[in-house]
């Protein structure tokens, strides 16, 4: 039992950072190289989910450290995220992080433009019409 046991972790091990990282950097890469737009969407929106997870991770570390299964639910609900026939990823950002999103850059964007609509960077970027 001993050696399976090591086996099972040494696998466990090696699932995270593969199912995490390697897989969604791979599928990125060929989703840039891809025409369609749709597949950006979701490794896009992964890449944002999981860095506001891993960032979640660090301030609750204290936290976490004492849940016994996080690291496994963890993987269970990046793998929600990144395998292809859940599209995880791209339903959570379309769902429910789109709308605040919006919500803060159009709100900031008013706040620095004094109200009339279009921010500052955008009126000092776009060229004039000659009158």
């Amino acid at each position: 039992m001993g050696k399976l046991w090591t086996f099972i972790t040494q696998l466990h091990s090696l699932a995270g950072p593969s199912l995490t990282l390697l897989y969604p950097l791979y599928a990125s890469v060929v989703a840039m190289e891809s025409p369609s737009k749709l597949d950006d969407e979701q490794w896009l929106a992964y890449w944002i989910l999981y860095s506001f997870l891993t960032l979640a991770e660090m301030l609750l570390q204290p936290l976490v450290q004492w849940i016994p299964i996080w690291y496994d639910a963890k993987l269970l609900f990046v793998a929600w995220l990144v395998l292809p026939q859940f599209k995880g990823a791209a339903f959570l950002y379309e769902r429910f992080v789109r709308d605040h999103i919006k919500k803060y850059v159009m709100t900031r964007e008013h706040r620095s433009s004094g109200g009339k609509g279009k921010s500052k960077l955008v009126d000092s970027i776009t060229p004039k019409k000659a009158s």
